[in-house]
């Protein structure tokens, strides 16, 4: 697993393995190049300034997540397919995603320091937390 980590890290984007690494940006979504190998771990850490946290079960995954200020945070819709959409939605308009289709992503770039709490629109059971430090 660190190997796999270490790999990740060093590639910004393209195929590693039998792993395809997304490209992060600042703001953006779209699908991912492959949501299912995003999918496998509760939280994916690319490297030190990118996270990535599933929504699966109608939860998001890890519900709580410690990043450093900079990091950006993408979220991965890792529903079935046919499941209605998600957001990620800040609880204080800092951001809103728009609606994820199963496999789609959003990427938010956390600057400043602070908790950041967050829900799904649609679903506003599905709430969890970034704590940028």
């Amino acid at each position: 697993m660190k190997r796999l980590v270490a790999v990740l890290a060093g590639a910004a984007c393209g195929v590693v393995g039998a792993f395809a690494v997304a490209c992060f940006s600042d703001r953006g979504a779209g699908p991912s190049v492959n949501p299912a190998a995003e999918c496998t771990v509760p939280v994916a850490v690319i490297d030190s300034m990118h996270y990535v946290v599933a929504i699966e079960n109608f939860g998001f995954h890890p519900d709580s997540i410690a990043v450093p200020a900079g990091a950006t945070v993408t979220w991965v819709n890792c529903e079935p397919s046919g499941t209605e959409p998600h957001t990620t939605t800040s609880n204080t308009g800092v951001w809103d995603s728009p609606g994820l289709s199963p496999g789609d992503r959003f990427s938010f770039k956390f600057a400043a320091q602070g908790a950041f709490p967050y829900h799904c629109t649609p679903h506003p059971f599905m709430t969890a937390k970034v704590i940028v430090q």
